[in-house]
């Protein structure tokens, strides 16, 4: 997938330099019509309309999307190496340039209804990080939606996973399209 032409989102709060711990917790699902999709879900529904050129509501059968009661916001442990905005090494302009690439594509199906998407800041960690939804994010958790802090959660690891364990790209090698 190209991505040259595709804006950066500035949503983005980098904590991959902070340090992991451990301890429970849990993403919740984003009930849509009934069913149960997570925002990571929906952005990667998103995704895959975006590349085979699909109207993402048809991938949810364009139901409404409804939030559950808010939960009890908890607020996470200060640290020096957090920054926020568009990040500067391959892997997270890679991840900047899909979530700009969603964000686009989300406001203008909302904008249809006539309704404003509110985009949530995706948070890019490696191996465990604080959610507001229960304590902390894992790396096992996959990427899942936090209501309580409206922010989606996305261990970065992953991509080692994948060029590692399924021997696929290497990010920013010359093999892969990353800008």
């Amino acid at each position: 997938m190209r991505l040259d032409d595709l804006p950066e989102s500035g949503n983005v709060e980098d904590r991959r330099e902070e340090g992991g711990f451990g301890g429970g917790g849990g993403g919740f699902g984003l009930p849509i019509g009934g069913g149960g999709l997570s925002i990571g879900a929906i952005v990667a529904l998103g995704l895959i309309g975006w590349a085979l050129g699909i109207d993402p509501s048809l991938l949810i059968g364009g139901a409404e999307i409804l939030t559950g009661p808010s939960q009890p916001k908890v607020q996470a442990p200060p640290t020096a190496r957090r920054t926020t905005g568009a990040p500067q090494d391959d892997m997270g302009r890679f991840v900047s340039k899909v979530l700009g690439s969603t964000e686009l594509q989300w406001k203008q199906v909302f904008a249809k209804d006539g309704k404003t998407y509110r985009p949530p800041v995706l948070v890019l960690y490696r191996g465990a990080t604080h959610a507001s939804c229960g304590g902390a994010a894992q790396s096992a958790m996959g990427p899942f939606y936090c209501p309580a802090d409206q922010k989606v959660y996305l261990d970065t690891s992953f991509f080692d996973q994948i060029a590692t364990r399924f021997r696929g790209c290497d990010v920013g090698s010359r093999t892969c399209q990353f800008s």
